[in-house]
């Protein structure tokens, strides 16, 4: 004996109702608040080869350069804890995406880790990525474009090499 066309669909019909209830059950009990965002492991190595390509000049050559560096890749991160938890959530699955070799390899066309990628390599990807027809993919490099430099020029010790003598002192 076998089922008829209608009962298959009232079968189906109720499974996706069930399915929706249960969803929507499981949301209005687990409204869980983005989590603060987080910079570690892969998503640090790659801002740490992310940085120099866009700061290419910018970065002192001698022994303080990794100083320079380590200094602007947390001011990157203290920037991002500072926006709206939804915004750092879109932030994170970016790093996240970087993060994952295929992802990494599709996207960016870096084969290796973050640890061995060169600058040019890197300054081609986010080259693509500024001129790329995907809207999001432009977003990103905006997103990484603008927060590393935003970061890199909020620190004093970047000043003197813009001619900017620091913020004005006010007058007693």
């Amino acid at each position: 004996m076998g089922t008829s066309r209608r009962t298959f669909l009232k079968a189906g019909g109720l499974a996706a109702l069930a399915l929706a209830a249960g969803g929507a059950l499981y949301r209005v009990n687990h409204t869980g608040t983005p989590h603060r965002f987080a910079l570690d492991g892969e998503a640090r190595a790659a801002l740490h080869a992310i940085a120099p390509a866009i700061l290419l000049g910018a970065l002192p050559r001698d022994a303080g350069r990794e100083a320079a560096l380590a200094a602007t890749i947390e001011a990157v991160h203290q920037a991002i804890l500072g926006l709206p938890p939804a915004v750092q959530k879109e932030v994170q699955d970016l790093f996240g995406l970087l993060a994952l070799a295929p992802a990494r390899r599709l996207l960016t066309g870096i084969s290796g880790g973050w640890d061995g990628a060169r600058v040019d390599e890197v300054g081609a990807f986010l080259q693509d990525w500024r001129l790329h027809r995907l809207g999001l993919l432009r977003s990103a490099y905006h997103a990484l474009h603008d927060l590393v430099l935003g970061a890199w020029y909020a620190q004093p010790a970047s000043w003197a090499a813009t001619g900017y003598p620091g913020p004005m002192k006010e007058l007693a």
